[in-house]
């Protein structure tokens, strides 16, 4: 092969590729800055003499246009769409059933799902689907959202291993081979690969994923970082324990058919066991914060509020079911759409000098009253070191009365448009589910799906199609489309495009591959291969995976024919080690979970470090057991 020479131009991208490295790892500024930051300097650098390939100033921005970026925007579009119909916390129901609530148990499950459908369709795509899945079941088991989206990602990437359709280097595979055909004699000619031909690597790979998560994840993901104020929207748990330090929680026992408690009213059992019932399901229908006063007919299921103790002692002395979780109630009582918010009532208040029994507050307000804060008093159901549980049902209500409530985020959201209450707890979801329309969302999501799978479209415009569809059919508005959208994950992406395209096009790509296999001449065929494979991995961290791609294929089959290699092998080697990108937050995925979970640049260090190596040797050993 002909040596390629060090010039100027090379020189400068080498230094802003260091540049870029150590913005990321210093975190001196934000990462989507820093990515911006290095797109100007591109671009300035551009206009010095002798500098003038670096980058073409008018279409510099044309990555935020570009295909890859405008299908992330779509699909956190569909995403959000599916996730505003509810869709997606059954989903997370569903998983939470069958996966328990711990981590060894949720990552396979949840890993393995998203792996499998990242075989199918774009990883990115994949990953932004369930991203509001995730984020659910890490409210609904108080894991850190960080102890659960790196799996998740990681898995995503090597579940595109498992199809030549799972991602772009795989998809452009074939073509490759096909072209470099033309320069080979007929003995050496390569045959095209079937759709299910790198499936046995690829599932070795989601394997390997879901293992080193599984067994290893306690020590190489990042833990869990939580924030809060006091303004914000709480669970029932989480409240009752800072404002108490009581280990009070929500309880789901069963009243068997014929029990003693049959037509006694709920506040009859509230006053005898000293708990709070907040919701009730008889024959398949659910009741939030139902009326106290309500007559029980059984079976039927509660959510009791209160101490494990003297839920215990309730359970022992009635003859009550009590269930190990959240069953029938798990979505009511999630955080995500349910918690503990507090409201005062103002001067003029129409409520003044009456209480939440002659109102008939959880029937007309559809939530369930905690506690009253008058002055410096706290008048509460709960049973404390202080005092006895008050009827608080019976108080009447004065001016400046601060009440703590047990509501629906939606219908807190309603109580914030009354003019009895000033709601002061501001930080919660002020959004309305739209169950109406998961038809909608199925439709067009199904449509979207089919457009990639079976058309030449580009992708880009067959998620658009989708994400279109649901804003024109009510599913989203315009306004929840644009704010469904990771603004800086698609400029993080959109600015690190020109950079890439400056390795390519000052010849610094092929300088820097020259360099590197003429290390590698005369080593053996294995070491050939393997050095291949770290040369398409620290191409894919530094340039999108399709230019490298692009770029490897044809000097990895002239270097195996040169050792007398197989070159489809090698050139099956460069693909598939395009997707071996988790050091850094550079691969579309990493970028997309980054901000959610409050990642670092040194947590991808950290957990990919051990994933790029385990990537190599699983790859590397099975793509020469199965060829």
């Amino acid at each position: 092969m002909e040596n390629i020479s060090l010039t100027f131009e090379m020189s400068v991208v080498l230094g802003l590729l260091a540049f870029t490295v150590f913005l990321f790892v210093s975190e001196i500024v934000r990462i989507d800055l820093a990515a911006i930051l290095v797109m100007v300097l591109l671009g300035l650098l551009s206009q010095v003499p002798g500098l003038g390939s670096l980058a073409d100033v008018s279409n510099l921005f044309n990555g935020l246009a570009s295909n890859a970026v405008v299908s992330i925007i779509a699909v956190m579009i569909i995403g959000a769409g599916l996730d505003k119909t509810g869709l997606m916390s059954k989903v997370a129901s569903l998983i939470l059933k069958h996966g328990g609530k711990t981590e060894t148990r949720i990552i396979p499950i949840v890993s393995g799902t998203v792996g499998v459908i990242s075989s199918f369709m774009q990883n990115v795509g994949a990953a932004a689907l369930f991203l509001p899945v995730v984020s659910r079941i890490s409210v609904r088991t108080e894991l850190p959202l960080s102890r659960l989206l790196m799996p998740m990602g990681f898995c995503a990437i090597l579940g595109g291993t498992m199809t030549m359709v799972g991602s772009s280097p795989l998809i452009l595979l074939n073509d490759l081979l096909l072209s470099a055909n033309q320069s080979l004699p007929a003995e050496q000619q390569m045959a095209t690969f079937s759709l299910f031909s790198v499936t046995p690597v690829g599932v070795c790979l989601v394997a390997t994923g879901i293992l080193y998560f599984t067994l290893l994840g306690r020590w190489v993901l990042p833990k869990g970082r939580k924030t809060g104020d006091g303004t914000s929207g709480q669970s029932l748990k989480d409240y009752l324990k800072s404002i108490y330090g009581l280990k009070t929680d929500i309880f789901e026992i069963t009243i068997p058919e014929g029990h003693d408690c049959v037509d006694e009213t709920f506040d009859d059992v509230m006053q005898r066991y000293h708990v709070y019932i907040i919701g009730s399901a008889y024959q398949g229908k659910r009741w939030f914060a139902p009326v106290i006063q309500t007559q029980i007919t059984a079976p039927c299921r509660l959510a009791v509020l209160g101490r494990e103790k003297v839920i215990q002692r309730m359970v022992e002395e009635g003859g009550y079911i009590l269930h190990k979780s959240l069953e029938v109630f798990a979505e009511d009582y999630a955080a995500t759409k349910s918690g503990v918010a507090e409201m005062v009532i103002p001067p003029g208040s129409s409520v003044i000098g009456k209480c939440a029994h002659d109102l008939v507050f959880r029937k007309t307000y559809g939530a369930s009253l905690l506690a009253i804060h008058r002055d410096e008093e706290t008048m509460s159901y709960v049973e404390t070191e202080d005092h006895a549980p008050t009827a608080v049902g019976e108080v009447p209500f004065h001016a400046g009365d601060t009440l703590v409530i047990h509501s629906t985020w939606e219908a807190l959201t309603r109580l914030t448009r009354d003019r009895d209450f000033v709601v002061v707890t501001t930080d919660f979801p002020q959004e309305e589910l739209r169950p109406k329309k998961v038809g909608w969302a199925l439709l067009f999501f199904i449509i979207s799906i089919s457009l990639i799978l079976f058309t030449d479209l580009r992708l880009s415009l067959c998620l658009l199609t989708g994400a279109v569809g649901m804003i024109l059919t009510g599913v989203l508005d315009i306004d929840d489309a644009y704010e469904a959208v990771s603004w800086s994950t698609v400029f993080l992406l959109a600015s690190l495009i020109p950079l890439g395209q400056a390795v390519q096009t000052t010849g610094t790509a092929a300088w820097i591959a020259d360099q590197i296999l003429s290390l590698l001449n005369g080593w053996p065929l294995w070491s050939l291969q393997a050095g291949v494979a770290v040369l398409a991995t620290v191409f894919t961290l530094i340039m999108s995976n399709v230019g490298a791609t692009v770029l490897l294929v044809p000097l990895a089959v002239s270097i195996a024919v040169a050792a007398g290699g197989d070159p489809a092998i090698f050139a099956l080697t460069v693909a598939i080690s395009t997707s071996n990108s988790f050091l850094i937050p550079t691969h579309q995925v990493n970028a997309l979970i980054m901000g959610p979970a409050g990642y670092r640049v040194t947590d991808f260090i950290k957990s990919g470090g051990v994933m790029t190596i385990l990537f190599l040797v699983v790859s590397l050993l099975v793509m020469n057991v199965v060829f």
